[in-house]
């Protein structure tokens, strides 16, 4: 049998072995990523409330005056355009607020992976240290990730579009068409290539973090140790996926309806005819259990399939290069580190 100095067999990995590490590191390391994960998402929520507090407050009369406004009477643009410019710049900043957060938790997961594979111990400056350096480097990875799966997303968005837009509207049908036509068929096209190239270079926010790599050098690395394991590794990872989905759901739950619970409590105190204001405030239980919900899910989402990315890892290079004795002997050296 392999040594195990850490949460895994320093051998070649089974399934078995790969979920119950990424379990063992939560049950022995939670601290340090619940740490890191509160601390980004933490953040990243403060930050998109205050950019929504600031674009209703700039709109506030806009949306006012949209609200008064009669059945029979339409919005002028002076109003509606004001109120698109601000909470499409709200969207943008919590899309940023949730790149930077996620990129953070990708980095974090694999640093405290560096110290669990050996069964060292760590610290919660030394996790945010390292998580923090390496950032940028597994940003520029997961936004090149990213952008290989908007290709079919997008075309999947036109041909829906445009089938609501011919749903709803008697002209231009054979036009309509062919854009259903080319985005159907478009997303079909490129789904499995997209997905192909997902799993090939799944790997790269750990070869960021285990071999300090920059964006392009660890997508090539993850390449190589993709080749020849491709169907295994994209059934692990969508089984980890699964199994996060499921978890943040079930965390959701409770959140949700408690949430459902307290905007009903509101909704009972609006008068007849209530203002934004108070709309706004009668809701905002409802807003904050989602946003908690969302907050704590999430963290365990963005958790466990990187830790089971990072242990894909590092089974691909003890497989491959032998790295099993290296991880023995390191195992074996005291930690050189400073909290």
């Amino acid at each position: 049998m392999p040594p195990k100095p850490g949460v895994i067999p320093l051998g070649p990995l089974r399934l078995g072995d790969l979920l119950g590490g990424a379990f063992a590191v939560v049950g022995r390391y939670g601290k340090q990523l619940l740490g890191v994960g509160a601390a980004a998402y933490s953040g990243a929520l403060a930050v998109v409330v205050a950019a929504a507090a600031i674009a209703y407050a700039a709109v506030a009369d806009h949306l006012d005056r949209i609200l008064a406004l009669g059945a029979d009477e339409n919005a002028r643009s002076e109003d509606w355009v004001p109120l698109v410019v601000a909470f499409g710049s709200v969207a943008v900043v919590g899309m940023i607020a949730a790149v930077l957060s996620t990129a953070l938790m990708y980095t974090a997961a694999p640093a405290v992976l560096q110290e669990a594979v050996l069964g060292r111990p760590t610290t919660f400056p030394v996790i945010w240290r390292r998580a923090w350096s390496r950032m940028p480097a597994v940003i520029g990875t997961v936004l090149l990730t990213w952008l290989i799966m908007l290709v079919p997303i997008l075309l999947a968005w036109v041909g829906f579009v445009a089938l609501v837009v011919a749903a709803v509207s008697t002209d231009g049908g054979g036009a309509q068409f062919a854009v259903i036509l080319i985005g159907v068929l478009g997303a079909l096209a490129t789904a499995p290539l997209a997905t192909w190239l997902w799993v090939k270079f799944s790997l790269a926010p750990s070869a960021v973090v285990f071999e300090n790599q920059g964006p392009i050098a660890a997508m090539r690395r993850s390449s190589r140790l993709v080749r020849g394991d491709w169907w295994r590794i994209f059934g692990i990872t969508l089984l980890a996926g699964a199994m996060a989905g499921v978890a943040s759901y079930v965390i959701q739950l409770p959140f949700t309806l408690l949430g459902m619970f307290s905007g009903a409590l509101g909704s009972m105190n609006l008068g007849a005819d209530p203002n934004p204001a108070s709309v706004v405030v009668a809701m905002s239980g409802y807003v904050l259990s989602l946003l908690v919900g969302q907050l704590v899910s999430q963290m365990i989402v963005a958790t466990f399939p990187p830790l089971v990315a990072g242990l894909l890892y590092v089974d691909r290079r003890i497989r491959t290069e032998n790295l099993g004795p290296v991880l023995a002997e390191a195992a074996a050296v005291p930690p050189q580190y400073t909290a």
